[in-house]
Protein backbone atom coordinates (compact mmCIF):
# COMPACT_ATOMS: atom_id res chain seq x y z
CA UNK A 1 0.00 0.00 0.00
CA UNK A 2 1.23 3.20 -0.99
CA UNK A 3 -0.30 6.65 0.38
CA UNK A 4 -0.20 9.65 -2.01
CA UNK A 5 -1.98 12.70 -2.49
CA UNK A 6 -3.67 14.14 -4.94
CA UNK A 7 -4.80 17.52 -6.06
CA UNK A 8 -7.52 18.18 -8.57
CA UNK A 9 -10.60 16.13 -8.36
CA UNK A 10 -12.09 16.98 -11.76
CA UNK A 11 -13.23 14.56 -14.06
CA UNK A 12 -10.04 12.78 -14.16
CA UNK A 13 -8.41 13.36 -10.64
CA UNK A 14 -11.61 12.35 -8.81
CA UNK A 15 -11.84 9.05 -10.85
CA UNK A 16 -7.92 8.32 -10.18
CA UNK A 17 -8.61 8.56 -7.11
CA UNK A 18 -11.50 5.88 -7.06
CA UNK A 19 -9.42 3.83 -9.13
CA UNK A 20 -6.12 3.78 -6.54
CA UNK A 21 -8.77 3.30 -3.48
CA UNK A 22 -9.95 0.18 -5.63
CA UNK A 23 -6.31 -0.78 -5.57
CA UNK A 24 -5.89 -0.62 -1.89
CA UNK A 25 -3.71 2.32 -1.45
CA UNK A 26 -4.58 5.04 0.63
CA UNK A 27 -5.34 8.55 -1.12
CA UNK A 28 -5.90 12.17 0.14
CA UNK A 29 -7.36 14.38 -2.63
CA UNK A 30 -7.55 18.32 -1.98
CA UNK A 31 -10.16 20.18 -4.37
CA UNK A 32 -11.64 23.59 -4.04
CA UNK A 33 -14.94 22.26 -4.63
CA UNK A 34 -15.26 20.90 -0.50
CA UNK A 35 -17.90 18.29 -1.76
CA UNK A 36 -15.35 16.64 -3.22
CA UNK A 37 -12.65 17.06 -0.87
CA UNK A 38 -10.35 15.00 1.49
CA UNK A 39 -8.53 18.17 3.28
CA UNK A 40 -9.40 21.88 3.16
CA UNK A 41 -6.29 23.32 2.15
CA UNK A 42 -2.53 22.35 0.14
CA UNK A 43 -1.22 22.56 3.62
CA UNK A 44 -4.02 20.45 5.16
CA UNK A 45 -2.99 17.70 2.57
CA UNK A 46 0.43 17.78 3.26
CA UNK A 47 -0.22 17.59 6.96
CA UNK A 48 -1.90 14.33 6.45
CA UNK A 49 1.09 12.56 4.68
CA UNK A 50 3.71 11.03 6.21
CA UNK A 51 7.36 11.25 4.94
CA UNK A 52 8.81 10.94 2.16
CA UNK A 53 5.62 12.14 0.36
CA UNK A 54 4.33 11.65 -2.93
CA UNK A 55 2.02 14.13 -4.44
CA UNK A 56 -0.24 14.16 -7.85
CA UNK A 57 -0.89 17.35 -9.46
CA UNK A 58 -3.82 16.94 -11.93
CA UNK A 59 -5.15 21.03 -12.22
CA UNK A 60 -5.40 22.79 -15.37
CA UNK A 61 -1.84 23.44 -17.55
CA UNK A 62 -0.31 26.60 -17.33
CA UNK A 63 -0.60 28.88 -14.90
CA UNK A 64 -2.74 26.43 -11.98
CA UNK A 65 -0.03 23.90 -12.29
CA UNK A 66 2.51 26.05 -11.73
CA UNK A 67 1.27 28.01 -8.72
CA UNK A 68 0.38 24.72 -7.24
CA UNK A 69 3.60 23.33 -7.75
CA UNK A 70 5.34 26.78 -6.60
CA UNK A 71 2.50 26.22 -3.40
CA UNK A 72 4.41 22.74 -3.02
CA UNK A 73 7.58 23.79 -3.09
CA UNK A 74 7.17 25.56 0.15
CA UNK A 75 5.45 22.68 1.71
CA UNK A 76 6.75 19.71 0.62
CA UNK A 77 10.11 18.39 2.68
CA UNK A 78 13.55 16.80 1.16
CA UNK A 79 13.12 13.91 -0.18
CA UNK A 80 9.38 14.25 -1.62
CA UNK A 81 8.35 14.13 -4.62
CA UNK A 82 6.05 15.89 -7.07
CA UNK A 83 4.28 13.99 -10.33
CA UNK A 84 2.54 16.55 -12.27
CA UNK A 85 -0.22 14.17 -14.39
CA UNK A 86 -2.25 17.19 -16.27
CA UNK A 87 -1.45 18.57 -19.94
CA UNK A 88 1.39 20.73 -18.87
CA UNK A 89 3.57 22.01 -22.15
CA UNK A 90 6.62 19.80 -21.85
CA UNK A 91 8.73 22.53 -21.74
CA UNK A 92 7.22 23.77 -18.28
CA UNK A 93 8.60 20.56 -16.69
CA UNK A 94 12.28 21.94 -16.44
CA UNK A 95 11.15 24.86 -14.62
CA UNK A 96 9.17 23.23 -12.60
CA UNK A 97 11.46 20.34 -11.61
CA UNK A 98 14.74 22.97 -11.20
CA UNK A 99 11.90 24.94 -8.34
CA UNK A 100 11.44 21.58 -6.75
CA UNK A 101 15.13 20.43 -6.94
CA UNK A 102 15.75 23.43 -4.97
CA UNK A 103 13.94 22.48 -2.45
CA UNK A 104 15.34 18.93 -2.76
CA UNK A 105 11.98 17.77 -3.99
CA UNK A 106 11.80 15.27 -7.13
CA UNK A 107 9.86 15.46 -9.96
CA UNK A 108 8.04 13.42 -12.68
CA UNK A 109 5.79 14.98 -15.27
CA UNK A 110 3.56 11.83 -16.37
CA UNK A 111 0.74 12.10 -19.55
CA UNK A 112 -2.33 10.20 -18.84
CA UNK A 113 -4.65 8.91 -21.80
CA UNK A 114 -7.98 7.37 -21.08
CA UNK A 115 -10.46 10.19 -20.10
CA UNK A 116 -13.22 9.47 -18.05
CA UNK A 117 -13.51 5.61 -18.72
CA UNK A 118 -9.73 4.95 -16.82
CA UNK A 119 -11.38 4.35 -13.81
CA UNK A 120 -12.63 0.81 -15.14
CA UNK A 121 -10.12 0.45 -17.98
CA UNK A 122 -7.09 1.57 -16.88
CA UNK A 123 -4.91 4.64 -17.87
CA UNK A 124 -2.15 4.68 -20.41
CA UNK A 125 0.74 6.77 -18.51
CA UNK A 126 4.08 8.06 -20.28
CA UNK A 127 6.13 9.10 -17.43
CA UNK A 128 9.41 11.64 -17.67
CA UNK A 129 11.98 11.90 -15.04
CA UNK A 130 14.88 10.24 -12.80
CA UNK A 131 14.64 6.48 -12.80
CA UNK A 132 15.23 6.03 -8.98
CA UNK A 133 11.11 8.27 -9.26
CA UNK A 134 9.89 6.28 -11.53
CA UNK A 135 10.53 3.01 -9.42
CA UNK A 136 9.52 4.90 -5.86
CA UNK A 137 6.30 5.53 -7.89
CA UNK A 138 5.86 2.40 -9.85
CA UNK A 139 2.98 0.92 -7.43
CA UNK A 140 0.75 3.93 -8.56
CA UNK A 141 1.53 3.79 -12.02
CA UNK A 142 0.86 0.05 -11.85
CA UNK A 143 -2.66 0.78 -10.01
CA UNK A 144 -3.91 3.04 -12.24
CA UNK A 145 -2.18 1.73 -16.02
CA UNK A 146 -4.54 -1.01 -17.33
CA UNK A 147 -4.51 -4.61 -16.63
CA UNK A 148 -1.83 -6.74 -18.80
CA UNK A 149 1.87 -6.00 -20.17
CA UNK A 150 2.91 -3.12 -18.28
CA UNK A 151 5.29 -1.93 -21.40
CA UNK A 152 1.58 -2.10 -22.91
CA UNK A 153 0.12 0.66 -20.82
CA UNK A 154 3.30 2.33 -19.46
CA UNK A 155 6.16 3.86 -20.40
CA UNK A 156 8.80 5.52 -18.68
CA UNK A 157 9.60 8.25 -22.03
CA UNK A 158 13.21 9.13 -20.79
CA UNK A 159 14.51 12.06 -18.74
CA UNK A 160 12.28 15.09 -17.03
CA UNK A 161 9.77 16.79 -19.89
CA UNK A 162 9.62 13.43 -21.82
CA UNK A 163 6.89 11.79 -20.37
CA UNK A 164 4.26 15.39 -21.45
CA UNK A 165 6.03 15.31 -24.73
CA UNK A 166 4.73 11.62 -25.39
CA UNK A 167 1.93 12.89 -24.24
CA UNK A 168 1.57 15.93 -26.96
CA UNK A 169 2.66 13.73 -29.87
CA UNK A 170 -0.13 11.18 -28.68
CA UNK A 171 -2.68 13.87 -28.87
CA UNK A 172 -1.73 15.25 -32.07
CA UNK A 173 -2.02 11.41 -33.55
CA UNK A 174 -5.33 11.55 -31.58
CA UNK A 175 -6.64 14.68 -33.58
CA UNK A 176 -5.47 13.10 -37.59
CA UNK A 177 -7.80 9.80 -36.12
CA UNK A 178 -10.66 11.41 -35.39
CA UNK A 179 -10.97 13.64 -38.07
CA UNK A 180 -10.48 10.82 -40.92
CA UNK A 181 -13.52 9.02 -38.88
CA UNK A 182 -15.24 12.07 -39.06
CA UNK A 183 -14.39 12.91 -43.05
CA UNK A 184 -15.53 9.26 -43.63
CA UNK A 185 -18.94 9.63 -41.70
CA UNK A 186 -19.69 12.73 -43.64
CA UNK A 187 -18.92 11.14 -47.31
CA UNK A 188 -21.49 8.43 -46.13
CA UNK A 189 -23.92 10.78 -45.45
CA UNK A 190 -23.81 12.78 -48.09
CA UNK A 191 -23.30 10.05 -50.95
CA UNK A 192 -26.69 8.71 -50.32
CA UNK A 193 -25.60 5.42 -51.46
CA UNK A 194 -25.71 3.71 -48.29
CA UNK A 195 -28.59 3.48 -46.59
CA UNK A 196 -27.55 3.19 -42.95
CA UNK A 197 -24.68 4.69 -42.15
CA UNK A 198 -24.45 3.84 -38.64
CA UNK A 199 -24.85 0.05 -39.28
CA UNK A 200 -21.58 0.50 -41.67
CA UNK A 201 -19.58 2.34 -39.02
CA UNK A 202 -20.49 0.03 -36.49
CA UNK A 203 -19.76 -3.19 -38.87
CA UNK A 204 -16.12 -1.95 -39.16
CA UNK A 205 -15.21 -2.67 -35.45
CA UNK A 206 -14.20 -6.36 -36.19
CA UNK A 207 -12.00 -7.36 -38.33
CA UNK A 208 -11.16 -4.45 -40.39
CA UNK A 209 -7.66 -2.46 -40.29
CA UNK A 210 -9.63 0.63 -39.25
CA UNK A 211 -10.78 -0.80 -35.90
CA UNK A 212 -10.11 0.79 -32.56
CA UNK A 213 -11.44 2.57 -29.31
CA UNK A 214 -12.00 5.85 -30.72
CA UNK A 215 -14.15 4.06 -33.60
CA UNK A 216 -16.05 2.14 -30.58
CA UNK A 217 -16.68 5.98 -29.36
CA UNK A 218 -18.07 6.85 -32.45
CA UNK A 219 -20.15 4.09 -32.62
CA UNK A 220 -21.07 4.40 -29.26
CA UNK A 221 -22.27 8.04 -30.21
CA UNK A 222 -24.36 7.25 -33.33
CA UNK A 223 -25.90 4.35 -30.62
CA UNK A 224 -27.38 7.78 -29.13
CA UNK A 225 -28.04 9.58 -31.68
CA UNK A 226 -28.26 8.23 -35.19
CA UNK A 227 -27.68 11.89 -37.69
CA UNK A 228 -24.91 13.25 -34.49
CA UNK A 229 -28.36 16.00 -35.21
CA UNK A 230 -27.90 16.92 -31.74
CA UNK A 231 -24.75 18.53 -31.45
CA UNK A 232 -23.06 21.49 -32.94
CA UNK A 233 -20.37 21.34 -35.39
CA UNK A 234 -18.39 23.38 -32.60
CA UNK A 235 -14.91 22.09 -31.78
CA UNK A 236 -12.00 23.30 -29.54
CA UNK A 237 -8.85 22.38 -29.12
CA UNK A 238 -6.42 21.65 -26.07
CA UNK A 239 -3.33 23.03 -27.18
CA UNK A 240 -1.60 20.09 -27.41
CA UNK A 241 -2.19 19.88 -31.26
CA UNK A 242 -0.62 23.57 -31.73
CA UNK A 243 2.52 22.56 -29.41
CA UNK A 244 2.20 19.53 -31.65
CA UNK A 245 3.01 21.29 -34.74
CA UNK A 246 5.15 23.71 -33.59
CA UNK A 247 7.56 20.72 -32.72
CA UNK A 248 6.90 19.22 -36.52
CA UNK A 249 8.21 22.71 -37.73
CA UNK A 250 11.13 23.22 -34.68
CA UNK A 251 12.33 19.59 -36.64
CA UNK A 252 11.31 20.23 -39.80
CA UNK A 253 8.93 17.31 -39.60
CA UNK A 254 6.45 16.83 -42.24
CA UNK A 255 2.60 16.31 -40.43
CA UNK A 256 -0.05 17.53 -43.26
CA UNK A 257 -2.64 14.96 -41.19
CA UNK A 258 -2.59 16.62 -38.02
CA UNK A 259 -1.84 20.16 -39.67
CA UNK A 260 -5.44 19.82 -41.81
CA UNK A 261 -6.76 17.89 -38.59
CA UNK A 262 -6.01 20.93 -36.14
CA UNK A 263 -7.17 23.57 -39.09
CA UNK A 264 -10.39 21.80 -39.75
CA UNK A 265 -11.29 22.52 -35.74
CA UNK A 266 -10.61 26.17 -36.45
CA UNK A 267 -12.73 26.02 -39.61
CA UNK A 268 -15.61 24.38 -37.31
CA UNK A 269 -15.58 27.47 -35.22
CA UNK A 270 -16.43 29.84 -38.11
CA UNK A 271 -19.77 30.67 -38.32
CA UNK A 272 -19.34 32.94 -41.82
CA UNK A 273 -15.72 31.85 -43.31
CA UNK A 274 -14.26 35.25 -44.67
CA UNK A 275 -11.66 32.79 -46.48
CA UNK A 276 -14.45 31.39 -48.23
CA UNK A 277 -16.41 33.98 -49.34
CA UNK A 278 -13.10 35.03 -50.84
CA UNK A 279 -13.16 31.54 -52.78
CA UNK A 280 -16.79 32.01 -54.10
CA UNK A 281 -16.28 35.41 -55.20
CA UNK A 282 -13.37 34.63 -57.33
CA UNK A 283 -14.87 31.46 -58.40
CA UNK A 284 -17.80 34.05 -59.33
CA UNK A 285 -15.36 36.37 -61.25
CA UNK A 286 -12.84 33.79 -63.14
CA UNK A 287 -15.95 31.37 -64.49
CA UNK A 288 -19.43 33.01 -63.43
CA UNK A 289 -20.09 30.50 -60.85
CA UNK A 290 -23.75 30.69 -58.81
CA UNK A 291 -23.17 32.18 -55.31
CA UNK A 292 -25.29 32.39 -52.62
CA UNK A 293 -25.69 36.42 -51.61
CA UNK A 294 -25.71 36.76 -47.98
CA UNK A 295 -29.19 36.59 -45.99
CA UNK A 296 -30.52 34.73 -48.74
Amino acid sequence: MVQLGLVGLGKMGFNMRERLRAAGHEVVGYDRNSGVSDSTSLEDLVSKLSGPRIVWIMVPAGEPTRQTVTALGQLLSEGDLVIDGGNSKFTDDKLNADLLASHGVGYLDCGVSGGVWGKDNGYGLMVGGAASDVQRAMPIFDALRPEGPREEGFSHAGSVGAGHYAKMIHNGIEYGIMQAYAEGFELLEAAKTVDDVPAVIKGWQRGTVVRSWLLDLLVRALDEDPELDDLEGYVEDSGEGRWTLEEAVNNAVPAPVLSAALFARFSSRQKDSAAMRAVAALRNQFGGHAVKKAGS
